[in-house]
């Protein structure tokens, strides 16, 4: 996986459901870049959130036998029709079970302009059945400083040309401090790295990408954040996140 892709990325400026960023802010949907193949069910928590027509469009993580979390920008404006819930495959044109979606829950402080609180809720429509390919993760109550070996995982683009992949990407990466994460980037894009986001540093070649967003960051066995934005694809920037423990709550009380 090289980099997380969140939306999509336009000529000089990337447009987010119907708002227009500074031409510095790109956002990725995609696929992890510079990544490996995931085996079945190595990430059995993993989701792949999908149109009506099949079409894969951003990730997210089994929390509960109802409920997936996702990023914020993956679910505003879509249909309980449009968003079906592909869980415990990680191959993208065979396997899993697919559930209809029942409730899309966004978080109330969602800014689409900047990504603000950049988490979402789907609840499935019928129960999860749990086995060794289908499994909640743990989520974080810690903050996070540093930390090496942290795993992302999704089915983002390649590249910020190439396509997506049929096989799950996985990704190991270093969880930086929020002051590093920030000089790394741009003043317009470092005001958008907030206290309750995480961010992860990758050599050049290694990252998030566009179909990527939504997806989970864990490590120590607990996700820490959901894949939000980032500069596509894999060009040594620092992806950005939300970070789960700072929503933990706001979670836990939703997904009820």
């Amino acid at each position: 996986m090289n980099r997380l892709s969140l939306l999509f990325v336009l000529v000089g400026a990337v447009a987010v459901f119907g708002s227009t960023l500074p031409a510095d802010y790109l956002e990725w949907e995609g696929r992890i870049v510079g990544g490996t193949n995931a085996a079945s069910g190595q990430f059995p928590y993993q989701v792949s959130l999908r149109s009506s027509t099949n079409a894969h469009f951003c990730g997210a993580s089994i929390i509960n036998n109802r409920y997936v979390l996702s990023a914020a920008h993956c679910t505003v404006g879509r249909t309980l029709a449009n968003t079906r819930v592909v869980v415990g495959t990680h191959l993208l044109n065979s396997g899993g079970v697919a559930h209809n979606s029942a409730r899309i829950v966004n978080h109330p402080s969602y800014n689409a302009n900047t990504l603000a609180n950049d988490v979402s809720l789907v609840q499935t429509a019928s129960v999860i059945i749990f086995n060794n390919l289908a499994q909640t993760i743990n989520l974080s109550a810690t903050f996070i400083n540093t930390a090496s070996g942290a795993l992302a995982s999704g089915w983002g683009q390649l590249g910020a040309n190439a396509g997506i992949p049929n096989n799950l990407q996985w990704l190991s990466t270093s969880i930086i401090t929020l002051a590093d994460c920030r000089g790394r980037h741009s003043v317009a894009n470092a005001a958008r790295v907030f206290d309750n986001t995480i961010c992860t540093l990758s050599p050049s070649g290694q990252g998030m990408c566009m179909g990527d967003s939504g997806g989970p960051l864990v490590h120590g066995g607990n996700q820490q954040g959901i894949v939000s934005w980032g500069i596509p694809c894999g060009l040594g920037a620092p992806d950005v996140f939300a970070r789960v423990s700072s929503h933990r709550t706001w979670i836990l009380n939703n997904a009820v």
